[in-house]
């Protein structure tokens, strides 16, 4: 993803360094980066970081190091945040990396392994979520290290697929999610099963015709991109609802009605740009 974030500065372009700007501005004296209360939180330095990081902007390590130290090996953590903590150290030079509890922190992103094969957010479930899958294995991946049989995880995605042909994050959902389809596709691309060409055309069905997308403006283009399906036909409609979500100060709102900026909705608008630039 942030390969093709990087892309995003082919259509920002001179607006590139306020983005950056904004970013830069979202970090705390802490070392953390602002959530939408202003506290500093392991969820939106994941976004800031890795936003930096796609505009080839410096990254403050130093500050963001001393931070994440503050978490040690995420005893005190959630799930999520566990995650978060993972993507935030993956993110930083690799001579600030090494100091990573990296084989703690994957030890406990296991014990959150469920019964059905996948994971969830609470320790000791019998079924597993699609986001809490992707979280995993995104952690194990930030921090190069060895997921546990990951096939097992193919138990808990074909359980979550929806009577509509998408998927639902969790069995008790009767319909498919935008969010949750394209994390299945991107799981399923990971483990290298064949994936069903109609999920590509359950997706762009999301797509309104003002352009982004149901239940998330961004969430179905990495998905869409990965089966190679052309985005041509929404290319324009996409790029004018971004447009419409920007702002001078540099960040992206989330949809029409979200009156804050933050470092998550700034780095997904990024991501969607670098996707249809291509």
């Amino acid at each position: 993803m942030l390969q093709v974030a990087r892309l995003a500065p082919k259509l920002l372009g001179d607006s590139t360094e306020c983005v950056a700007s904004f970013l830069r501005g979202e970090q705390n004296p802490d070392g953390g980066f602002r959530d939408r209360a202003g506290h500093s939180d392991l969820y939106y330095t994941v976004f800031g970081l890795d936003g930096l990081i796609a505009l080839r902007s410096d990254l403050p390590a130093g500050a963001v190091q001393a931070y994440l130290h503050s978490f040690g090996d995420g005893a005190t953590l959630d799930f999520v945040h566990l995650g978060c903590l993972a993507r935030c150290w993956a993110a930083l030079p690799p001579q600030k990396r090494s100091e990573a509890p990296a084989e703690r922190l994957l030890q406990r992103i296991e014990s959150y392994r469920s019964k059905d094969g996948g994971y969830a957010p609470v320790p000791g479930q019998e079924d597993g979520t699609l986001y809490a899958c992707f979280v995993a294995t995104g952690a194990f991946q930030d921090l190069g290290g060895r997921q546990p049989d990951p096939q097992r995880m193919l138990g808990c995605i074909s359980r979550l697929e929806a009577g509509d042909g998408g998927y639902a994050n969790q069995s008790d959902l009767p319909l498919g999610l935008t969010p949750s389809t394209a994390a299945a596709i991107t799981l399923l691309r990971y483990l290298g099963e064949p994936i069903p060409a109609s999920l590509g055309d359950w997706l762009l069905a999301r797509c309104r015709p003002e352009g982004g997308f149901f239940a998330t403006p961004v969430a179905p283009l990495p998905a869409l991109s990965s089966l190679h399906i052309s985005l041509d036909a929404i290319r324009e409609p996409c790029l004018d609802f971004l447009d419409s979500l920007w702002t001078n100060r540099g960040g992206f709102h989330g949809t029409w009605a979200d009156d804050l900026l933050d470092c998550e909705y700034t780095y997904y608008a990024l991501l969607s740009l670098g996707h249809l630039s291509l």
